[in-house]
């Protein structure tokens, strides 16, 4: 099962994923909405093992210092995001301009994210892929055996991650999705950050930004 949360003012995508027949999930980001989130586990009879952060920008990371506390579940994160991940508060003026209108905590117990690292939780086997470039340390999730990429704000349907924000890069962002993201075959299912999914070879037939990649062909 994957369910699809959209949270907090930015819409953000959380997502609970469970293999068949277990009562252990995952969550992948976890918006400052946390109480949702909790409410559908709570539903389900599911108990959270891994929250998966795509990225350290508040509107995917707020709720998950509230979320492990309750939890117990352990937060993973990638080390090159930590200027924003340890900062939500901070991050919300400066870089958002906004007041923030609420508290955030930041998960006491944090696991780092490395390329290639292999994920075995809850009865999944998810891999690690280190996609800098909307921040510098951005991370896709990818579950090869369902064809599964949990994208945070790399790839949308008909888009791409910003890059203008602190530690952004388009040169990254692009060098990133001819390496690790467009390698993958066409019927990947892309589950974004934010707005519907989409597959892979839509994005690469369709997305206005293919030709930046060096889009095109099929697989």
């Amino acid at each position: 099962m994957i369910l699809r949360i959209p949270a907090w003012v930015a819409d953000t995508n959380a997502y609970i994923v469970t293999a068949g027949g277990r009562d252990q999930a995952i969550i992948v980001d976890a918006p400052p909405e946390p109480e949702l989130i909790g409410s559908e586990l709570a539903e389900r009879g599911l108990a959270a093992v891994g929250i998966l952060l795509t990225h350290g920008h508040v509107d995917h990371t707020g709720g998950a210092g509230r979320l492990a506390e309750a939890t117990g579940a352990l937060t993973y994160v990638h080390p090159e995001d930590d200027f924003l991940t340890l900062h939500p508060e901070e991050q919300l003026r400066r870089i958002f301009g906004m007041t923030p209108p609420g508290s955030y905590e930041v998960p006491d117990r944090r696991e780092s994210l490395e390329h290639g690292q292999k994920l075995e939780l809850a009865g999944l086997a998810l891999e690690v892929r280190h996609t800098p470039g909307h921040t510098p340390g951005h991370c896709c999730f990818y579950w090869d055996e369902e064809g599964v990429l949990f994208a945070g704000d790399q790839l949308f349907a008909g888009s791409i991650g910003r890059t203008d924000l602190p530690g952004g890069s388009m040169a990254q962002l692009m060098e990133s999705m001819r390496q690790e993201v467009m390698v993958l075959d066409d019927e990947v299912r892309v589950l974004p950050g934010h707005g519907p999914e989409t597959k892979i070879g839509t994005e690469r037939r369709s997305n206005p930004f293919a030709e930046m990649w060096g889009g095109g062909g099929h697989r």
